[in-house]
Formats: C-alpha cells, sequence, structure tokens
C-alpha cells in the first residue's frame, strides 16, 4: 500500500511539472549591431524573410535552429505559421537571393547559434533563454524581454 500512494505521489509530481514547464525563446543580437528591440511584425518579418536589412543597410542575418527540431516549437508556430518543410524551401529561397550574406544560418545547437551571432555584426539569433550568454544583447520583442507576461515567444 506504501509503494503504490509513493508512486502515485511521484506520478503526480511529474505530470505537474510537465504542465508548468514552458519554454521562452530568447531574440539576441551581436553586440556590435545596434537594435535593442523590435516590434513582433519586424520579427516575424524577418523571419519570413520579406525584411532583409537594417536601418544602417547591412544585411540581416537570422540564426536559428533547425526548424523541425523541438526545441524550434515556439518558433514555428509563432513566426512562421507553416511545416518545417515549407520553412526549409522559405530559407534555401532566401539564401539564393544573397550568396553573399546569407538571410538565414541554421545550426544544431544554441551555443552555435550563439557563436554565429557573435561573429557577425548584423546577426540575430534565436535561444533557449537559459542558454544567454553576456557576449550577446538580449532584444525587447514587442517591448517585452522573455520572461515577461506577454512575451511573443513564450511557450504555452
Amino acid at each position: 500500500m506504501n509503494k503504490r500512494f509513493t508512486l502515485r505521489v511521484a506520478m503526480l509530481v511529474v505530470a505537474c511539472a510537465s504542465w508548468g514547464y514552458a519554454r521562452d525563446i530568447a531574440l539576441v543580437a551581436n553586440k556590435e549591431n545596434g537594435v535593442k528591440a523590435l516590434s513582433q511584425a519586424e520579427l516575424i518579418k524577418i523571419a519570413q524573410g520579406s525584411l532583409t536589412q537594417w536601418l544602417n543597410g547591412q544585411p540581416i542575418t537570422l540564426v536559428l535552429r533547425i526548424p523541425a527540431s523541438p526545441a524550434m516549437k515556439v518558433v514555428v508556430e509563432k513566426l512562421y505559421e507553416m511545416a518545417p518543410p515549407a520553412i526549409n524551401d522559405l530559407i534555401y529561397t532566401a539564401n539564393h537571393r544573397r550568396p553573399n550574406s546569407p538571410s538565414f544560418v541554421i545550426v544544431n545547437s544554441d551555443e552555435a547559434v550563439l557563436k554565429r551571432v557573435m561573429a557577425r555584426p548584423g546577426a540575430i539569433g534565436l535561444v533557449d533563454v537559459y542558454s544567454i550568454t553576456a557576449a550577446v544583447r538580449v532584444v525587447r520583442v514587442g517591448g517585452k524581454l522573455p520572461l515577461e507576461h506577454g512575451y511573443l515567444l513564450h511557450e504555452n
């Protein structure tokens, strides 16, 4: 009887923990890039390849993880509203328009996103909030920072 009770409590704790867990994806920028905030519409335009240059004329490069990866679920839902294969086609097309300075760079990990963002002055990237380092600047999206109520890239 005691083992059953312990097992039930453990299962309840695991279930509650999974319900309460939500991921926030942070938008980060190269520190040389002057961007400190973007509207939600601007971020969506960048993610969809229709906004390609900063106000100073420098090309924008968005660095992100593989669209089909579980880590990108919230990004796919909130910024693209299309299936990962369609996102891959969009990225392919956008990068062929700018062969010398790609619109998108796709990598395998948050650490790789950070390295690429640090290496390109016009770059911004999307990483899990717990991967942020002092080497990049966190960019406000729609006036909000990650973990603030109403932040666009919060997984529900």
